[in-house]
């Protein structure tokens, strides 16, 4: 009889972030400047060592190498060894064009060129010139190999020339906002002279901030001071408080709390959570507030996703979901405001996944919003009834909701939906996206189905797009003006992290040919194996009349679907 074999299990060591930082590597790391705060025993301690070794990389850099990009999504801080690195803090409608950064600037077709695409496209699938790769003229360069790749800067004194700057030393670091709170870079870096930076994952930022009070106190006041500030101005409920020239919003951002629920994850815990995720079994999601519990001051999601739930027979079932802005507990606090009894909770809040959330105390609610003569809210208490709950979500059915929850498909901006009993298979809706696409399919009509509605493996253009993270070029990154994540097929080197990542199979590799139709391949491996591209959905934005599947569709069997309009997802269902 066949016997079980015994293995050792991975731990976190065995996954480091740079598998050849060896032990002189990490010296030279115990001793930088940029460590000099950390309390001196922790800084000698085989712990910070082990740390180092499993979250931290060193990364060279040369002058015009972009290092972080504004608008791209990062999951590591960067600490600076030696050289200087520029900040550019030019507004963003005259600051350095998004071409120069290695994004892609779309720009729609005509009417003659829309009709000449049905003519023109290409024999063969996936074509892309020759020239089109190392040696070819571009306003982008690139430099470098895999995960080593870097987009430079080609006329860096022009740049500092023409645009405004300031300028990191050694002994700083940046980026640790973004990198706690898995939201955009607020700017863009780039190194002015030669370099050496250390890159630490979020999971090795984390754990020295456990450890050393004075750089979470550095991290947290820069977050008060730089970020804070403007999410709460942002937010409908204190926007009357901006011109407030008592120190009104200052006063607001140093009373409320950040809090960070669930697992900051990747694209594993999404799919883990779904995989684990029954009706009205929510254990594997991380509770936030339950019901029946006394509200101590609103949730405001920062980054993330929540399911909001009741509780239902021996269970709870979903009632609705929230993202970033919206908020959680206000409507309990405005219904007991001015009452000698508070309004308990009416649903409990879970976090799908990572969640950053903004937690505004009570006793501010009352003053900024509920007693605020300026607030929106003032004198509204009366009115409140505390068992809100949105009516759109209560005309969905309920199975849909658990499916479109428990599968995070509530992530997606333009999620495809199609339903099944109006479809014919006629795949019209193929042939349109495959001719907008030179004869090349940008989605697969197939995915998931709950009770007859499909949720089509086609790019969602998600809030929490996590295809983003470890993405070594920024070829696939969001567009600042209408937020679709887009790839720069330029700047793609086929690496394969955006598709491993992606929670949702949205993002396909393909093999890419030349005009005769024979494969591309890369000379500089012994195998010569074929040259990959990633491809998904980009919501046809060189197309006029928008995403042309939608269009195609003879039956209206089809949605491209931003999953916070609850309202048209119960037009389109019931209809």
């Amino acid at each position: 009889m066949a016997t079980d074999t015994d293995v050792r299990r991975k731990t976190q060591s065995d996954v480091a972030f740079d598998e050849g930082l060896d032990e002189a590597a990490i010296d030279e790391l115990v001793s930088a400047s940029a460590f000099e705060t950390l309390d001196p025993e922790y800084r000698q301690s085989a712990r910070f060592r082990a740390t180092l070794k499993a979250h931290a990389r060193v990364v060279d850099v040369q002058p015009g190498d972009l290092v972080v990009r504004e608008g791209d999504w990062g999951n590591s801080a960067f600490f600076i060894l030696s050289g200087k690195i520029a900040v550019e803090i030019e507004p963003p409608e005259s600051g350095m064009p998004q071409e120069m950064l290695g994004r892609r600037r779309d720009r729609p077709k005509s009417l003659l060129q829309a009709l000449a695409q049905l003519f023109t496209n290409h024999r063969f699938p996936e074509f892309r010139g020759r020239f089109s790769f190392a040696g070819s003229k571009s306003d982008v360069q690139r430099r470098g190999a895999g995960n080593a790749t870097r987009i430079f800067l080609q006329d860096l004194d022009g740049v500092l020339d023409k645009y405004a700057h300031a300028f990191l030393e050694p002994g700083q670091f940046f980026g640790e906002i973004a990198a706690l709170g898995r939201t955009r870079r607020t700017a863009t870096l780039f190194a002015v002279e030669t370099s050496r930076l250390i890159e630490i994952r979020w999971q090795g930022l984390r754990d020295i901030m456990r450890r050393d009070a004075g750089i979470q106190a550095l991290i947290d006041k820069r977050f008060r001071e730089r970020s804070l500030r403007a999410f709460l101005e942002a937010s409908p409920m204190f926007e009357h408080l901006r011109e407030d020239a008592d120190g009104a919003l200052k006063e607001l951002a140093d009373g409320v709390e950040l809090r960070v629920f669930g697992e900051y994850g990747r694209a594993q815990s999404f799919r883990e959570l779904a995989d684990a995720a029954t009706a009205g079994d929510f254990s594997g999601e991380h509770l936030i507030a339950r019901e029946g519990d006394y509200p101590n001051g609103i949730v405001m999601i920062r980054g993330g996703l929540a399911r909001v739930s009741h509780q239902f027979h021996h269970g709870e079932r979903t009632a609705s979901y929230l993202g970033p802005g919206q908020e959680f507990g206000f409507n309990e606090i405005m219904a007991g405001h001015g009452s000698s009894q508070p309004v308990a909770l009416q649903h409990s809040l879970r976090a799908l996944g990572f969640l950053m959330a903004v937690v505004v105390p009570t006793p501010l609610v009352e003053k900024y919003i509920l007693n605020h003569p300026a607030s929106a809210w003032y004198g509204a208490a009366q009115r409140a009834e505390p068992n809100r709950s949105s009516d759109a979500h209560q005309r969905v059915d309920q199975d849909l909701i658990e499916f479109l929850v428990g599968n995070r498909f509530v992530n997606g901006t333009a999620t495809m939906l199609i339903n099944m009993d109006r479809c014919t298979r006629c795949d019209d809706c193929v042939r349109a996206c495959a001719a907008s696409h030179d004869n090349n399919p940008r989605f697969l009509r197939n995915g998931p189905i709950n009770n007859g509605i499909m949720v089509a493996n086609a790019c969602m253009h998600c809030r929490d797009p996590i295809c983003m993270i470890e993405c070594p070029t920024g070829a696939i990154s969001r567009k600042l003006d209408e937020g679709e994540v887009a790839i720069n097929d330029g700047t793609c080197i086929g690496c394969g992290t955006c598709s491993n990542n992606c929670p949702y199979d949205a993002i396909r590799m393909v093999e890419i040919r030349d005009r005769n139709g024979r494969f591309l391949r890369d000379r500089t491996v012994a195998s010569r194996a074929p040259i990959t591209k990633a491809t998904k959905c980009d919501l046809c934005v060189e197309q006029k009349g928008g995403p042309a599947c939608q269009r195609a569709c003879p039956h209206d069997a089809m949605i491209r679907l931003d999953m916070s309009d609850v309202e048209t997802l119960v037009q389109w269902h019931n209809q």
